[in-house]
């Protein structure tokens, strides 16, 4: 019984690092599109913080905040930040900047 144990938690870990993943990659992808959009350039993307929780549509799944940074002019950078529920974009803030 408690190799089964074993088995269900190690399954269940590599899961969640699978499905960090591929939020990450999601991220990584929104914060190119938004990038496009306003025509600047993009500097870097990190998770500011990610929970599991109970989702808008009732599943189970990850909660994160990515932040993305990008400058309009090669010299100041802002702070954009990405939600997200799995892999689904939510909302993003963009913050006023030069263009």
């Amino acid at each position: 019984m408690a190799g089964l144990w074993t088995l269900i938690i190690i399954g269940s870990i590599i899961y969640f690092f699978w499905l960090n993943r591929k939020v990450a990659e999601a991220a990584n992808l929104h914060a190119q599109r938004q990038i496009e959009q306003l025509n600047v350039q993009l500097v870097s993307v990190a998770c500011n913080k990610r929970r599991i929780g109970i989702l808008k549509n009732g599943k189970p799944g990850i909660k994160s905040e990515f932040i993305f940074e990008f400058s309009s002019d090669g010299e100041s950078v802002y702070q954009g930040v990405l939600f997200m529920e799995n892999e689904m974009l939510k909302s993003v803030v963009i913050p006023p900047h030069k263009i």
